[in-house]
């Protein structure tokens, strides 16, 4: 029996419509809308659409706010003053800088830039230190996604045995953390992992996210597992079936036609986390605004540079 599929896209949908009650009742209290502001230095092709998704999906719900598109030649110095006038800004509640970032600007101080409180993306120091230590912050929005798919799955996770495949402070090591706050026995493996395949085999469940084509093949998942597909990698196909032409797809890190028949559940890619994190980027900078607009911030404040 081939696995059921956990549909991303249906639960983001859901999950907007909340958000978009959130951002009405936030409206009438305050008599203004969430603002969430994006940037965009450069022009990656995937970043423009990512970007452009994130403002589409914002604009729908309710929430207020600007896509800032800097050129690729952008000094450091410049981000920085932005992000200084926005984080000053009281009509912005959420900031998110899309990544990657060109050569001349260092990530790490961007991030860390902006303040923590108006950090949807989740990943400041101060809200990666307060989810490992068990204190309600702003979660990274994979992550956050992904657990909400595995409860559509109804897995109890209490006593039970995940393994994450991937170690990036963007996904793996948080959602390794939300995982132990579930009462899961949680396990990290990597690209050194010593006997992949067998590691993957233990899980009950499986969240994957190494950005390495359909790198988990059937043999590797324990029957019956949750299977959760973070990669989202763009193949091309061979000519047999393309033809003349170069024809590519998207594919997860899973192989997905071996592991839906093993697996109970599993994300389809397209379709599974790829919605949800958009979704729970809004979801994020609805907490936020509640947050500011109540007097408190779902995480304390920091100077710039600490």
């Amino acid at each position: 029996m081939s696995a059921k599929i956990l549909d991303g896209k249906k639960l983001a949908e859901s999950l907007r419509a909340e958000v978009r009650e959130g951002v009405t009742k936030f409206g009438l209290e305050h008599g203004r809308f969430p603002g969430l502001h994006v940037i965009l230095v450069g022009e990656d092709p995937a970043s423009q659409i990512y970007t452009r998704n994130k403002e589409k999906a914002a604009a729908e719900v309710g929430i207020r706010g600007k896509l800032h598109v800097l050129p690729v030649d952008t000094s450091e110095a410049e981000l920085m003053a932005l992000l200084d006038r926005l984080n000053t800004d009281e009509e912005v509640d959420g900031i998110l800088v899309q990544l990657p970032l060109p050569k001349q600007i260092r990530e790490q101080r961007v991030l860390d830039a902006i303040r923590p409180e108006k950090d949807v993306d989740g990943f400041h120091p101060v809200n990666a230190g307060l989810l490992a230590s068990g204190r309600p912050s702003l979660v990274p929005c994979t992550p956050r996604g992904s657990m909400k798919l595995i409860a559509l799955a109804d897995k109890r996770l209490e006593g039970a045995r995940a393994v994450v495949v991937g170690r990036s402070n963007i996904v793996g090591k948080p959602m390794a953390q939300l995982l132990l706050a579930a009462n899961a026995t949680v396990t990290m493996a990597h690209s050194r992992t010593s006997n992949l395949p067998a590691v993957c085999r233990e899980a009950d469940v499986l969240v994957v996210a190494v950005g390495k084509a359909e790198l988990v093949r059937g043999d590797w998942v324990k029957p019956g597992a949750v299977v959760i597909d973070v990669g989202m990698n763009r193949i091309e196909l061979p000519s047999s079936i393309a033809g003349d032409t170069k024809k590519t797809k998207l594919v997860g890190d899973v192989a997905y036609d071996e592991v839906k028949e093993v697996a109970s559940f599993i994300t389809p890619v397209p379709g599974g986390v790829g919605p949800m994190t958009i979704a729970c980027l809004l979801e994020n900078t609805v907490i936020a605004s509640q947050a500011r607009g109540a007097g408190h911030n779902p995480a304390p404040p920091t100077r710039r540079g600490q």
